[in-house]
């Protein structure tokens, strides 16, 4: 790595955002590209996306605006091979991109409903890593970062479809961290927000004063730290509220 590497870890670098129009992913979208990374910002809302384009070039920031429903997977794969034409590799996947789904008691849930979670909480992830993970390979320190939550761990009741996708989630973002494990130069993390000022967490709990809640800004740059080639942390959990990482056996 050279000096202006070690001074700007991100200058020059590419990175895959979902969920980038609004709230953490768009949070973590801006603060890349205010670093100097390239974000290819992954959503389904034009209108966000370019409203986060008009951020991005006002920081001097540059973006790639990919309109795309998650569960569109065979867009994903266009994405991987777009990515691939045009830049041969990739350093930074962060899934983000997330769905609340239904609170209700798991026999009440409509079937469509927890198919809808777990398409776009676990399938969509596996997809992306189907994708991109050869392009992660070729950076010379590809980095995947994944959003989970407190709820796959609580199994709080009503919270089922959630809970179930975040567990899913983070065993399959753990398994791929052991399969890239001291064979490539990817390493693997999943980050914890807990509760934040997003609009998520005001339908989940909708009495909150959201002036009690830390912002996306704030957690965004824990995630630029794992993001980063000099982390080389993988196969972990980061807790942003108690600021400590979790380590699995």
């Amino acid at each position: 790595m050279t000096d202006d590497q070690s001074n700007d870890p991100f200058k020059g670098k590419l990175a895959v955002v979902t969920g980038a129009s609004r709230g953490i992913g768009r949070a973590i979208a801006l603060a890349l590209a205010t670093k100097g990374a390239h974000v290819v910002a992954v959503a389904r809302t034009v209108g966000a996306l370019e409203e986060l384009d008009d951020d991005i070039n006002a920081v001097g920031g540059q973006a790639t605006l990919v309109p795309l429903d998650l569960t569109d997977y065979d867009g994903i794969d266009r994405l991987g091979g777009a990515i691939n034409e045009r830049w041969g590799k990739l350093d930074m996947l962060v899934g983000n991109a997330g769905i609340l789904g239904p609170l209700s008691p798991l026999g009440h849930v409509d079937p469509k409903d927890f198919a809808q979670v777990l398409a776009v909480n676990v399938t969509a992830n596996w997809r992306l890593i189907r994708s991109l993970d050869p392009l992660l390979r070729l950076s010379e320190a590809g980095r995947a970062v994944f959003v989970t939550s407190a709820a796959a761990r609580k199994c709080t009741a009503y919270w089922g479809p959630y809970a179930t996708s975040k567990a899913a989630l983070e065993a399959m973002a753990r398994t791929y961290a052991a399969e890239t494990r001291n064979i490539s130069p990817v390493r693997v993390m999943l980050v914890n927000p807990g509760p934040l000022r997003t609009a998520m967490r005001h339908i989940a709990m909708p009495g909150e004063d959201p002036e009690t809640l830390k912002t996306p800004e704030e957690f965004a740059p824990n995630v630029l730290r794992f993001l980063a080639p000099a982390s080389q942390d993988s196969g972990q959990l980061y807790d942003f509220q108690t600021n400590t990482i979790i380590r699995f056996p």
